[in-house]
Parts: structure tokens; C-alpha cells; sequence
């Protein structure tokens, strides 16, 4: 049986086309039929790609967790970013010590096949190859030199869609191959990177970088940082922050004018998000949400408590085209993930005969609607 969804517009192709979308049998029936009244649009599920964790569950921690509990953790996170519009995500593990990393992976692998929430991708796994000079949040304890035999444990121990590495580090470039012959997808990221040696790293497939600006080196304008060669680099896909913490509305609208349909939009989400003020996990470091921030302790950011429609709500309000601003957060990042590890090939995009993977905003860009499949799983 047809349905049709209400709205005024949807994204398609791209592009805001006037119309009203019907769904029927799990997808896309028609798109641009006589308008309903109102500003609604019908945009493709919101794809988040690093995701660490929402409303008190800390995804990293789950390499602690008994079996049954990490899954039902899991599944608890699917269903509340679900509600906030979001239909896939890369559950997203930081630095940590091998057996945790290796148990998170287990579980995440155990819970993936509940049908119940967003479409649990692959892993994100941040870490832990990364710069003591960057490292940011992720404990300097746990970093790694690039190891061929960790990474072989990693992939061995659940499903991994994306991992982030520095490029600069000994064995970084081999380390990569491997990761890119296994089907993952290599970002650069908590890196102090020149610019030649991070287009050395995007020459040999890294396909992007990951929360640009923060925790990587920079836009010196004679000594030039991994930030720099990513929005410099063609093809390379810059994922931002856009929670009014990470990045100046400014930086927004420079990395959306330089990258043009290369930047996508991420929540790195951590437990605080969706929860009131107070004291969470990352792992192995506490975290304190105060006026909308999640800090460590010694007061750096730490992740957000961001929603990915909040954060398309600020691209707008920084100035950036609502189009741009939602393909930032679904057909940009599900570029992302590797072909193997998408649950059907109309990830992140809305189009007829599709699958019906659909979110309904209002005219505030707030979530009011949310199917995946075609089924109304969340309002």
C-alpha cells in the first residue's frame, strides 16, 4: 500500500526538488507528486560515521561488558539515535588497550544483527596509530607505532568499516595498505602531519580526514598541515564537528566552500549526548558535559553531545546552502564506508525505487518522522 509522506521538497540527487514523496513496499514509489502545504522536506536517513557513543552508553567501554549487557547497550544506542534521524551509524571505538578494543569489536559484531534502531554499519575504529603530539583525548598509555599484527586482530575481531591513523608515523603508509586490502577505509586523523607527508598518505588511499582542524596539524600559510592538503587534495573527504564547540561558523564556511561535495558532517557523539549535564566515559578518560561542551579533564574538548540533524541545523545557521548542508550529512559520509559493509547499495541517498530509508523534517529542520525500510520506526 502507497503512502505518501506530507512534504514540500526532498533531496534528491543533491538537490531540494519541490514535491511530495510516497513510499510503498519498503521504497521509494514517487517522488515530486503535488506538494503538501507547508515547509517539510524528505531527506535520505542521516549517515553518522563516528559515532563513540549517546545517552550514558560509552561504546568503547563495551570491551569491558558482559556479553549480554554490551549488547543490549548497543541496541539501546540504536534506537535513541534512530529517533534523532539518524538510520546508519559506525559505532565508533577510541585508543584503548588491545583486549578492550578486540572485546568491543566482538560484542559490536554480536548485537549487529538485532533489526531494532539505526543499521549498525561497521566499526569506526579511532586509533590507536596515532600522534602522542595529537592525540587529543585518546590516553598517550595506549598509543601504538603502526603494528601489522594488531591491526590483523582488530579486523580479525569484528567488523570494521573505517579506522583513523596518522600518516607520518613509521609504518604508517604499509600499515595502510593493509587496512585498504581488507576493505577498509583509511581517514588521517590526531596527526602532526606536513602537508607532503599527508598527500603521501592520500596518494596511497587514505580517503580522507577525520574531524578536521581538531587534533591535527594545521593551516600555517609557508608550513602547511594535514588540515591544509585534505581540503587541497582532490577527492579527499574532510569530516567536521559542527557543534558550535569544534569549529568557528567561519571555518565552516571556508570548509564548505573549499571542499564543496567533500565534507561531510560527523556528531563524534560520546555518552553525554542526549543526557543532561554531568560526568560520562571515553574509554579509559572521564568526561564532563557543561554548557553544551564534553571536556577531559584537563579541559579539552572530548567529542560532542551533538546530534547529526543538530548539526545540520548549524551548517545552515553558519550560512551554508540547507542542500549542501544535508548532503553533508547522508550521500558524503556514506561515501565512507566501503561498498561491502553497506546494508543496501541507496545508503545516504533518496531516489526512486530506492530503498526507503527516509527522515521527514519540519521547517525548523527538526526530525518528525523516521522510516527505515519504510517503516515508521521512530516520530
Amino acid at each position: 500500500m502507497s503512502r505518501r509522506l506530507g512534504v514540500s521538497a526532498a533531496l534528491v540527487g543533491g538537490v531540494l526538488h519541490p514535491g511530495d514523496v510516497a513510499i510503498a513496499d519498503g521504497r521509494v514509489e514517487a517522488v515530486g507528486l503535488p506538494a503538501a502545504r507547508g515547509g517539510a522536506l524528505a531527506v535520505p536517513g542521516l549517515v553518522d560515521v563516528q559515532c563513540n557513543g549517546y545517552t550514558g552508553i560509552d561504546l568503547t567501554a563495551l570491551g569491558r561488558a558482559e556479553p549480554d549487557e554490551a549488547v543490549a547497550q548497543v541496541g539501546a544506542l540504536r534506537r535513541a539515535v534512530v529517533a534523532d534521524g539518524v538510520t546508519a551509524l559506525c559505532p565508533t571505538i577510541i585508543t584503548a588497550a588491545p583486549d578492550t578494543l578486540t572485546g568491543a569489536l566482538a560484542h559490536l559484531d554480536r548485537a549487529r544483527p538485532d533489526p531494532a534502531g539505526a543499521r549498525l554499519l561497521g566499526a569506526h575504529v579511532e586509533g590507536p596509530f596515532l600522534s602522542p603530539a595529537r592525540a587529543g583525548t585518546h590516553p598517550p598509555r595506549h598509543l601504538r607505532d603502526p603494528d601489522p599484527a594488531l591491526l590483523a586482530a582488530l579486523l580479525d575481531a569484528g567488523e570494521v568499516a573505517l579506522t583513523t591513523v596518522a600518516p607520518e608515523l613509521d609504518g604508517a603508509l604499509a600499515l595502510v595498505r593493509r587496512a585498504l586490502a581488507a576493505g577498509v577505509t583509511v581517514m588521517a586523523g590526531h596527526s602532526d602531519a606536513t602537508a607532503a607527508q599527508a598527500h603521501a598518505g592520500f596518494d596511497t588511499g587514505v580517503s580522507g580526514a577525520t574531524h578536521l582542524f581538531n587534533a591535527m596539524s594545521g593551516f600555517a600559510h609557508r608550513s602547511p598541515g594535514l588540515a591544509t592538503a585534505a581540503l587541497a587534495h582532490p577527492g579527499t573527504v574532510v569530516t567536521v564537528i559542527a557543534d558550535g564547540h569544534h569549529l568557528d561558523p567561519d571555518v565552516l564556511r571556508v570548509v564548505a566552500a573549499a571542499a564543496r561535495d567533500r565534507w561531510a558532517l560527523i556528531t563524534d557523539a560520546t555518552a553525554a549526548s542526549g543526557m543532561p549535564e554531568g560526568s560520562f566515559t571515553l574509554g579509559d578518560v572521564e568526561l564532563t558535559l557543561a554548557d553544551g561542551a564534553v571536556r577531559n579533564p584537563d579541559g579539552t574538548l572530548a567529542g560532542s553531545a551533538a546530534t547529526l540533524a543538530g548539526c545540520v541545523r548549524a551548517a545552515v545557521a553558519a550560512g551554508i546552502d540547507p542542500a549542501a548542508s544535508l548532503v553533508a550529512a547522508t550521500a558524503t559520509p556514506a561515501r565512507l564506508v566501503p561498498p561491502a559493509r553497506r546494508p543496501h547499495p541507496d545508503l545516504g541517498v533518496l531516489r526512486p525505487g530506492g530503498v526507503a530509508d527516509v527522515v521527514v523534517l519540519d521547517d525548523a529542520l527538526q526530525v518528525t518522522t523516521v522510516l527505515l525500510a519504510g517503516k515508521e520506526v521512530a516520530a
